[in-house]
C-alpha cells in the first residue's frame, strides 16, 4: 500500500510536531483540532520550525516544499481521504474510543488507524473499532523532532500490514522504529522505570540525598541527567500518574510501586521546575553546581572511580544498574521486545549511555542477582530478581 496522505488528530506539542515531520517524510499532510486557534498556532508553529531549521538540516526549497504539504482539516470528515491518521489527542480513554469509531466510519477500508498514546493499551483504545486490525501503536517522543525513536506497537488484532505501514512511514519521517507489545509503558518507558523508582528507594534508604544521587549517575553513569532532575523536569504529577497507572496495570509488582516520597511531594505541591521547587530550587540561579572534571570514563561500576565523585557513590550506581538489569530481565521473558530493540529504546528514548541489555553485561548477572537479593532480604520483594536473570546467573552467562 502507497501511503500519499496523512492525517494528524490533536494540534498540540505532539500533534504540531508529527505533523511537520510527516510534511519532512514528503507526505501531503492534514491535521485536524476541534480548536481553531491551536489549528492556526500549529500551522504557524510549522512554518516557523521550517525557516530555523533552514541550512541547518534543510534547505531552503525543502523548507517551501514541505510548507506547502501542509493543510488545515478544519472538520473531522476532511480526512477522509488519508491513507493512515495518527492521533495525538489527550490521554483519555472514553475519548480515543469514541475518535477511533468516528474515523472508521469517515475513512475507507483500508485506512491504517494509528495511536500515539503513551500511556493506555492500544487494545483498550480499538476494542469499539470496527476494523481493529487497522489499528496499532506510533508512540512519538516529546518532542518529536529531536527525538528519533518511534515505537511500533502491535495488539493481537493488528495485521502484518498495518504494522509494515507505520514502519515505513517512521522511516520516512526519519525516525527510528522499533516494535513493541502491547503491554504497559510499551518498551522504552516501561525499561526506564527503575532510574527513578530505584532512585526514590535510595532517597527513603538514606543511601545519600538527591543531589548526590544524581550527580553519580552524571559522573559515574553517563546519563545526561540524574533521575530527581528528570523528575523535577517532567514534573513530579506527571511522573506520579504514569506511576500509579503501571503499578495498576501490570498487576501492582512491588517494583513498581510509587514511592511514598513523590506521593507527599505532589500533595505539598512540590512538582519540579513548573512550580519553582521540587528537589531542586528553580529561579534565576542555576539549579546546581556545575559537574568537577574527574577525567572518569562513564560509565563504569568500579568502586575505586565512583569513591572518586562521593563516598556514598559505590552504594548507588550498581544497585540502580541491577534494578536496570532486572528489569530488562523481566521484559524478555515477557517478550515484549527484542534485545537489540530495547538498547535502542534506551538509547535513543531516553539518551542513556548503553541499552539496559549492555548495562547488565555491566555488571554481570551474578553481580545484580547476588545484590538484588541482598537488598531484598532487607527491603522486601521489590527486589525479586527475574527468573531469566537468576538463570543467566547461575550459567555464567549474559542475561
Amino acid at each position: 500500500m502507497t501511503i500519499e496522505q496523512v492525517g494528524i488528530v490533536g494540534a498540540g506539542t505532539m500533534g504540531t510536531g508529527i505533523a511537520l515531520l510527516s510534511c519532512l517524510g514528503r507526505y501531503a499532510t492534514r491535521i485536524h483540532d476541534p480548536d481553531e486557534m491551536a489549528l492556526e498556532a500549529a500551522q504557524t508553529m510549522v512554518g516557523d520550525a521550517l525557516a530555523e531549521g533552514e541550512d541547518k538540516y534543510w534547505t531552503a526549497d525543502e523548507a517551501e516544499a514541505a510548507s506547502g504539504r501542509l493543510r488545515p482539516a478544519e472538520r473531522l470528515a476532511d480526512l477522509a481521504g488519508s491513507d493512515l491518521i495518527v492521533e495525538a489527542v489527550p490521554e483519555d480513554l472514553a475519548l480515543k474510543r469514541k475518535l477511533f469509531a468516528d474515523l472508521a466510519t469517515i475513512c475507507g477500508p483500508e485506512t491504517v488507524l494509528a495511536t500515539n498514546t503513551s500511556s493506555l493499551r492500544v487494545a483498550d483504545i480499538a476494542a469499539d473499532a470496527p476494523r481493529p486490525e487497522l489499528i496499532v501503536g506510533m508512540h512519538f517522543f516529546n518532542p518529536p523532532v529531536r527525538m528519533k525513536l518511534v515505537e511500533v506497537v502491535a495488539t493481537e488484532a493488528s495485521s502484518a500490514r498495518a504494522l509494515r505501514t507505520v514502519t515505513e512511514v517512521a522511516k520516512e519521517m526519519d525516525r527510528t522504529p522499533i516494535r513493541a507489545r502491547d503491554t504497559p509503558g510499551f518498551l522504552a518507558n516501561r525499561l526506564a522505570r527503575p532510574f527513578s523508582l530505584e532512585s526514590l528507594r535510595m532517597l527513603a534508604d538514606d543511601v545519600a540525598d538527591a543531589a548526590t544521587i544524581d550527580r553519580v549517575c552524571r559522573i559515574g553513569g553517563g546519563f545526561r541527567m540524574g533521575p530527581f532532575e528528570l523528575l523535577d523536569l517532567i514534573g513530579l504529577d506527571v511522573n506520579l500518574g504514569i506511576a500509579r497507572s503501571f503499578f495498576e496495570q501490570g498487576g501492582r509488582p512491588e517494583r513498581w510501586r510509587p514511592s511514598p516520597i513523590q506521593e507527599r511531594m505532589v500533595a505539598e505541591g512540590r512538582l519540579g521546575r513548573k512550580s519553582g521547587t521540587g528537589f531542586y530550587q528553580y529561579g534565576a540561579e542555576r539549579h546546581r553546581e556545575k559537574d568537577p572534571e574527574l577525567g572518569i570514563r562513564a560509565p563504569t561500576l568500579d568502586p575505586t572511580e565512583l569513591s572518586r565523585i562521593d563516598p556514598a557513590a559505590p552504594g548507588i550506581l550498581p544497585r540502580l544498574v541491577a534494578q536496570i538489569a532486572n528489569e530488562a530481565a523481566f521484559a524478555l521473558e515477557e517478550q515484549v521486545g527484542s534485545p537489540t530493540d530495547m538498547n535502542t529504546a534506551m538509547r535513543l528514548g531516553f539518551n542513556w549511555p548503553l541499552g539496559p541489555l549492555e548495562l547488565t553485561g555491566l555488571i554481570g548477572p551474578q553481580r545484580a542477582v547476588q545484590l538484588l537479593e541482598e537488598l531484598r532480604e532487607r527491603l522486601g520483594d521489590a527486589y525479586r530478581p527475574a527468573p531469566r536473570l537468576v538463570a543467566a546467573a547461575a550459567e555464567g552467562e549474559e542475561a
